[in-house]
Order: structure tokens, then C-alpha cells, then sequence
């Protein structure tokens, strides 16, 4: 684990840890509520067959997340 991608790039089952999240306000308060907080692992597990959501199993929790928001997220991977 020692590559930096935005969470849209990370391929479906591999874990990675939470570097940095850009997005600022009510986006990031809903994201940080849902556990997405630094140095949490997050493993994208299915994509939307109709594109532009992607769920993921953060904390043994499975959510959905849109594109527009994991494209403001860090990972390490």
C-alpha cells in the first residue's frame, strides 16, 4: 500500500485507506457520518450498472456513494 488515487480509481476489491478528503460542507458532514474519516480502509465492492454510484464496505458496513463525491477522496492503496 503506497500509492495515492482518488477513490473513483480504486479497482473493485481492493482496500484502501483514506488519505485526504477535498469536498467541504454538507458533503463532506454526510461522508464523515458515515465513517469515511482518515485512516479508515474502504473496499469498493460493486459499481452501479447504471454508472455514477459505487458502493462500498467501509467499517463492515456496505454504502452507496456517487462518483462526483469519491472523486474528492485520497486513498492509499
Amino acid at each position: 500500500m503506497n500509492n495515492i488515487i482518488l477513490l473513483t480509481n480504486l479497482p473493485i476489491m481492493k482496500k484502501g485507506k483514506i488519505e485526504s478528503m477535498e469536498c467541504t460542507g454538507s458533503v463532506r458532514r454526510r461522508l464523515l457520518d458515515l465513517g469515511l474519516v482518515n485512516n479508515s480502509y474502504i473496499t469498493p465492492i460493486l459499481n452501479s450498472p447504471s454508472k455514477g454510484l459505487r458502493a462500498f464496505d467501509i467499517r463492515g458496513t456496505l454504502i452507496a456513494i456517487r462518483d462526483e463525491d469519491t472523486s474528492l477522496i485520497s486513498v492509499i492503496f
